[in-house]
């Protein structure tokens, strides 16, 4: 019996070695799965926040074109109400699924600026409806939309812990007509 006794603090130690290491290795891979996760829904997250934004701006350009058919924009391909009709109903369309998406997996602040973008962007689609020929209204809402959609993508940095961005405010220069020969 006394070899075992002599042995017996040796198989302790062994013992409570393999129970700890099985104890480091379950909570290692605990801890590797929760990240896994929460980096498949950060990523989830930025792809549905990409889709609202993208879904948006479609409406957006589209009133652009609009905008510059009545004479309020200067983008340079104009666009008659008739013919963006169609292609309005359709960025509605495409836009609403992906705003039930941001609703269910977007941070509460995220979908709150979300909302937010969204109604100036329809208050800009009715502003056209109703054939309007005002620019400095124009230009107003304008800028209130590039506010909401810098408000937004504020609120997606925030969420998704990324570094601040481009404001995205560039200057738009006039396009310079071509030199001709006599003018060089």
């Amino acid at each position: 019996m006394s070899a075992f006794m002599q042995q017996l603090p040796a198989l302790i130690g062994v013992v409570i070695g393999a129970l700890g290491s099985y104890l480091a290795v379950v909570r290692s891979d605990r801890v590797r799965s929760e990240r896994e996760r929460a980096t498949r829904w950060e990523e989830r997250r930025l792809a549905v926040y990409s889709d609202y934004a993208r879904s948006l701006k479609t409406s957006v350009t589209l009133t652009y074109r609009v905008a510059s058919h009545l004479g309020n924009d200067p983008h340079p391909h104009p666009l008659p109400l008739c013919d963006a009709e169609p292609l309005l109903t359709e960025a509605v369309l495409a836009r609403d699924p992906a705003g039930e998406a941001l609703i269910m997996l977007g941070s509460p602040q995220v979908v709150e600026k979300a909302r937010g973008w969204v109604l100036v962007v329809m208050e800009m689609e009715r502003f056209l409806r109703e054939e309007r020929r005002e620019p400095e209204a124009w230009q107003e809402l304008l800028e209130r939309q590039r506010a909401a959609r810098q408000e937004y993508y504020a609120a997606v940095r925030a969420d998704l812990a990324l570094p601040p961005g481009h404001p995205a405010r560039w200057p738009v220069t006039a396009a310079r007509p071509p030199a001709t020969a006599g003018d060089r």
